[in-house]
């Protein structure tokens, strides 16, 4: 996503409480553990059920009364999506990135459709519905901790009695009133949805939340919930026959269509058979910049682009659209399209307190884990992109490449969900190190996210900036494949790393520590009682001796002649960036140059090209990069 300035300016209307918290919110008296007690008793719901809930929906947080990306407010989530919500231009319509990213076809920059006004779903209305059962005003509900916890906690007693149950003090007794707290409204959505809170309740939790309040769910290791009640809940089945999905989660078949519409023009996929074909090495994770039913209307539209994965906010329901062994148009790199699959988030990047709910995170992260282990995909931050880690193809499409999900997606939480935690794996000797702030306490300022030049809402992030010397009085790193001078914009990615991603030390200064970085050398503060990244030993690439320098390139495509007659060379093209003698950069993967054809819409003219030369991925800047095998050695990091 990029340009979002003139969508946040209309937003910014409907956003007055965005960033509002007062300067002290963090030290305030710890309410909010009593609120959840005392709303419990009031509406006769067992107060481990409530957190439980709660925990899904926001953990704990209460985001200083702004909205999440559908319009839920507050800890429990109440959702108000009429007072909340502003319609922004769809993701792939957004800024000049082509989604296919294949110089051997025009350009595809599809324009926004954004789909007719329609009625606003039962799950975006939940706060009307609480005030009416409480009494109490939507501002409040919207804005006050306690009052919104009390919300949630009459819409879980009525859910449970409209089931015909009792107000049990058993939290066994509450699955059903759980599963229709989702808003979901088939079985196997609810489902999920309730048994990630159940499993939470099993677990048991423990954090502060962003305002500085203590909050604990006792661990229940043996509870079991009754699953039979959602049999009288009234939700329709959802027929899930085509999809490719882990059973942990819901998931339809919403397909994008494969079909021609002109002379030759066709959308919004390519048919492939992948893995057979070609392997799969990447999963792309993107935020959708629009909301749910918007977004399934233009993936649907032959006109415009395509991805594998739609995951919706309120609960965690995914639609697939496009199979595995097929390449969709979403990352706007024609090779790594043809060696990805597109994950598409309902979200916004440039509201910082538009949260992302814990319900979607936790199916993201169930459903990235099974492809992962179907297609034999590392879990690391060289596979597991954001598309704002994906290179420009050549050096025209560097500055209209997006940038989401962006600085407020919480990497570190999204990977302790895949079971692969960053962690220190070496001593301060090991050659890497890997970017891990603490995403609540790291908060580097932007602007632009509502209006051009103008702070963001002050937020927990994921990146860290980058400076030319070992202090914040020195300027921003520059990216030369941009040209610019950096700034810190939520879209300028010229001097930005992020979490999980790995690089190589370049020396030291005191709380300071420079990695190499697009050709240079970057520093960011690193305190040793707040560190921003841990120590790790890995492969780096350095040029090989003699060399000055080696290309670096968006793309790692074939030698010339590695092509069939039938099918045109297309250009090894490098990018404005280099590789100098005595620089290091971690190492991803080791692939050969590879090329997927397919520019018509008859499958038969369709080939892959694989060449004899071999490349390596490398994190080279905030975006991953490829330089030839036969430039480089490869060496461990701490040697």
């Amino acid at each position: 996503m990029r340009g979002s300035v003139t969508a946040m300016a209309a937003a910014a209307l409907l956003f007055p409480l965005l960033g509002a918290a007062p300067s002290d919110a963090r030290n305030s008296e710890n309410r909010l553990q009593p609120a959840f007690a005392s709303a419990a008793a009031e509406y006769h719901v067992p107060q481990s059920v409530l957190l439980g809930v709660s925990y899904l929906q926001s953990r704990w947080d209460a985001h200083a009364g702004a909205p999440s990306v559908t319009g839920g407010y507050g800890p429990m989530h109440l959702t108000d999506a009429r007072t909340a919500l502003a319609e922004g231009p769809p993701h792939h319509s957004d800024g000049s990135e082509d989604a296919r990213g294949d110089s051997a076809r025009p350009p595809l920059l599809p324009e926004a459709k954004l789909p007719e006004t329609s009625e606003i779903p039962a799950r975006l209305r939940t706060l009307p519905k609480a005030a009416e059962l409480t009494g109490l005003r939507p501002e409040a509900l919207r804005t006050d901790p306690a009052a919104n916890v009390a919300g949630g906690a009459a819409l879980l007693a009525a859910a449970q009695q409209e089931l015909g149950e009792p107000l049990s003090s058993d939290p066994a007794d509450w699955y059903g009133a759980v599963a229709r707290f989702s808003g979901a409204d088939d079985t196997a959505t609810a489902a999920a949805y309730a048994n990630d809170v159940y499993d939470v309740l099993r677990t048991g939790q423990k954090r502060a939340t962003d305002a500085g309040q203590l909050v604990t769910l006792a661990a229940q290791p043996g509870l079991s919930p009754h699953t039979g009640q959602l049999r009288r809940a009234g939700l329709r089945t959802l027929d899930a026959a085509q999809t490719e999905c882990p059973t942990t989660v819901s998931c339809e078949w919403v397909p994008a269509p494969y079909k021609e519409f002109g002379d030759n023009d066709y959308g919004n996929h390519d048919l492939g058979n992948r893995p057979a074909s070609q392997s799969i090495k990447y999963i792309v994770i993107h935020d959708t910049e629009g909301a749910w039913n918007g977004v399934l209307e233009m993936v649907q539209d032959p006109t415009y682009v395509s991805w594998q994965y739609s995951l919706r906010s309120t609960d965690g329901h995914i639609a697939q659209h496009v199979k595995a062994k097929d390449v969709a148009w979403h990352a706007g790199n024609w090779y790594v399209n043809a060696k990805s699959i597109g994950l598409e988030h309902e979200g916004f990047l440039a509201r910082p307190d538009a949260w992302y709910t814990e319900a979607m995170y936790r199916s993201s992260a169930r459903l990235v884990t099974y492809l992962a282990k179907k297609y034999g995909i590392p879990l690391d931050r060289q596979h597991i992109l954001g598309h704002d880690n994906v290179p420009g193809s050549t050096t025209s499409t560097i500055s209209g490449m997006h940038t989401d999900p962006g600085p407020y997606w919480d990497w570190r939480h999204y990977f302790e969900l895949l079971g692969r935690p960053f962690v220190a794996t070496a001593g301060p000797n090991g050659g890497l190190v890997t970017i891990r702030p603490d995403y609540a306490t790291n908060r580097p300022r932007y602007t632009g996210c509502v209006t051009a030049g103008k702070p963001c809402a002050d937020h927990g992030s994921s990146a860290v900036r980058l400076y030319s010397g070992p202090g914040e009085s020195y300027p921003l790193i520059k990216d030369a494949g941009l040209g610019s001078t950096p700034t810190t914009g939520v879209n300028d990615l010229a001097s930005r790393v992020s979490t999980g991603q790995q690089y190589a030390v370049a020396g030291r200064d005191g709380d300071w520590t420079a990695i190499w970085y697009l050709g240079q050398k970057a520093w960011f503060k690193n305190p040793g009682k707040n560190p921003t990244a841990v120590n790790a030993t890995g492969l780096v690439v350095t040029p090989k001796d003699g060399l000055k320098t080696v290309p670096v390139y968006g793309r790692a495509y074939p030698e010339a002649s590695a092509y069939p007659t039938d099918v045109p060379a297309q250009a090894v093209s490098p990018l404005p960036y280099t590789l100098p003698a005595g620089q290091r950069y971690a190492v991803g993967d080791r692939l050969p140059g590879e090329y997927y054809y397919a520019v018509a819409f008859d499958g038969a003219s369709h080939r892959v090209v694989v060449g004899k030369d071999l490349y390596y991925e490398v994190q080279f800047g905030h975006r991953v990069a490829f330089v030839r095998a036969a430039d480089v050695r490869v060496v461990a990091s701490g040697s």
